[in-house]
């Protein structure tokens, strides 16, 4: 698996092609039994808005690392699942970038000013079916890394993981059968001994695409 500095991130980010490349093509899931690929349709308009930030800070060794969050098992959509930072616009924010802090902030504990954190760019919104959420991905870099503190009404687990763990480099984990039951299998990705699969898995996927790109 390849290494990758915070450094990295913004310049490689900041050089990125338009249209951004899409995240691999091994995460998308298939319908059982028969293998169809389920298609992302674009977003209703009755679609919430709302933000996620990955957040990336230096390791003890200068390596890129960002935050990732096990939500707490509420039996709802999502519950339970190892996601970043995020949620829905509220009224006061005022703009994606503003959400994502916030959520950060109220999710575990970033203090922006004191990590001393850039906003430096974003990756394709994502309309998630289920809660009928378009989500927009908002990538930010700190200098320092920050003192994380989990809401335990919404986090039952912080998990800081390698950047490098996204990279197009890294080997696809394949689920199949659904440990949840589903008829689906998908790519996902293995970290800490958790599964990052959907929603997440597809944004840290197009965030390894653009660091992949040369």
């Amino acid at each position: 698996m390849s290494s990758v500095t915070p450094d990295d991130v913004r310049a490689r980010l900041r050089a990125a092609p338009h249209p951004l490349p899409p995240p691999p093509a091994w995460l998308r899931p298939e319908r059982l039994p028969d293998g169809v690929p389920l298609e992302r349709p674009a977003p209703p308009p009755t679609a919430r808005r709302a933000a996620a930030l990955i957040l990336v800070y230096p390791g003890p060794d200068g390596e890129a690392m960002l935050v990732l969050t096990k939500r707490v098992d509420y039996g709802g959509d999502h519950s339970g699942e190892v996601s970043l930072p995020g949620g829905k616009v509220d009224p006061g924010d005022a703009d994606a970038p503003s959400t994502a802090l916030r959520e950060a902030r109220e999710e575990v504990g970033l203090d922006a000013a004191a990590a001393g954190v850039e906003v430096v760019g974003a990756l394709d919104a994502l309309w998630i079916p289920p809660s009928n959420f378009r989500v927009q991905p908002i990538v930010a870099i700190a200098a320092r890394r920050p003192s994380f503190v989990a809401d335990r009404r919404e986090v039952a687990a912080i998990l800081e993981v390698p950047v490098a763990a996204f990279l197009p480099d890294v080997a696809p984990v394949i689920i199949d059968p659904d440990p949840a039951g589903r008829p689906l299998r998908y790519g996902a990705y293995m970290v800490d001994g958790r599964i990052v699969w959907g929603a997440t898995a597809a944004i840290l996927g197009q965030l390894g695409a653009v660091l992949g790109t040369r």
